[in-house]
């Protein structure tokens, strides 16, 4: 069986609600600078074994993705999780953010220009 076939792109959507208030929280602090946070492996594991890489780079604005993520259902899932927090939300309408999921488990989140400088 085909592990992109077998899995939804929902799998890690009930892993990221449970870091939800943590990442809303990096995301206000990373108006003062880029910051991280270790999460853990097995959570990942557990969710999708079969898969031999988790990390990502999810770039986001107002609620989309600026870069391709097709190939990452853990990003996809981030996004997604982003999308109903209304607090995310509002911030991803004001700035671009960076998710990075390292092959440590640290998630890396960066605020990136102000909207007005993206256009």
């Amino acid at each position: 069986m085909d592990i992109l076939n077998s899995m939804t792109p929902t799998v890690y959507l009930s892993l990221w609600n449970k870091y939800r208030p943590v990442i809303v929280h990096l995301m206000l602090a990373a108006g003062d600078g880029p910051q991280q946070y270790k999460l853990f492996s097995h959570e990942f594991k557990a969710l999708a074994a079969k898969e031999k890489t988790f990390s990502f780079v999810l770039q986001a604005f107002r609620g989309k993705s600026t870069n391709g993520i097709r190939k990452s259902f853990a990003a996809q899932d981030l996004l997604s999780m982003l999308n109903t927090s209304r607090k995310a939300s509002e911030q991803m309408e004001k700035y671009g953010f960076e998710f990075k999921l390292d092959s440590q488990f640290v998630l890396h989140v960066t605020r990136l220009q102000p909207a007005e400088e993206q256009a």
